[in-house]
C-alpha cells in the first residue's frame, strides 16, 4: 500500500514516553564523572580565567558543563563546532553533559574554557579515571591510550627567503664549529 505521508503528531507531547536510557558507555562514564576530586580539579584551573572569575561576573557556563562536553568531544572524536550541534540535537547528550533545556555553549566557549586546563592537572585527572575505573572494574588497567588532539594554531609559513635565511645561518654555525675544531687540532700539534 503506497503512502503519501505520516499521519501528522506533535513529538513534544511523546516526550515523557520515549526511553531516554543512556548507553552503558555514557553509563559507566557518568559515574566516574560524578567524583567530586574530577570536579575540583577542573575547577581550580577554570578558576583561574580572570582573578575574580568565582565571585564576580556574569555567570558562566557550569564547570560539569564544560568537563562533560569535553569528554564527550573526545569521546565520539568531534570538532568543537560537532560537539555543539550535536549536545544540542540529542536529548540523550544533553541530559549526560547536564544543559537539560538550557542552551549548549557554542564551540568558541568550549574552546576558551578547554584552553584553561592545564596539563598538570589533565594528567591527575588521567591517573585519577584509571584508578576509579579500575576500583569499578571498568578496566584492568594494564594499558592506557592517551588522545594526542592537535591545538590549532597560528604559524609564520615558510617563504624563500626564510628558508635562504635559516640556511645561511645554518651554514655559518657549522662552519664556525669547524673552525673551532681545526683550532683545537693544530694548536695541540
Amino acid at each position: 500500500m503506497l503512502r503519501d505521508r505520516y499521519d501528522p503528531m506533535n513529538l513534544f507531547d511523546l516526550v515523557s514516553a520515549l526511553s531516554m536510557a543512556l548507553d552503558p558507555v555514557l553509563t559507566q562514564l557518568d559515574r566516574v564523572l560524578d567524583d567530586d576530586t574530577l570536579f575540583q580539579a577542573v575547577k581550580a584551573d577554570l578558576a583561574q580565567r580572570f582573578p575574580r572569575t568565582p565571585l564576580d561576573g556574569c555567570p558562566s557556563t557550569p564547570v560539569e558543563v564544560i568537563l562533560r562536553m569535553l569528554v564527550i568531544k573526545h569521546l565520539y572524536g568531534w570538532r568543537d563546532e560537532a560537539t555543539e550541534r550535536w549536545v544540542s540535537d540529542s536529548l540523550v547528550l544533553r541530559q549526560f553533559c547536564r544543559v537539560y533545556v538550557e542552551p549548549v555553549p557554542d564551540d568558541t566557549t568550549l574552546i576558551r574554557w578547554a584552553n584553561l586546563i592545564q596539563p598538570v592537572t589533565l594528567h591527575r585527572l588521567l591517573d585519577h579515571i584509571v584508578a576509579l575505573a579500575r576500583a569499578l572494574k571498568v578496566t584492568h588497567g594494564r594499558k592506557l591510550r592517551i588522545d594526542g588532539t592537535v591545538v590549532e594554531t597560528n604559524i609564520h609559513h615558510p617563504t624563500d627567503s626564510t628558508w635562504l635565511y635559516d640556511g645561511v645561518r645554518v651554514l655559518g654555525r657549522t662552519l664556525a664549529k669547524a673552525k673551532r675544531v681545526v683550532q683545537r687540532v693544530v694548536l695541540h700539534r
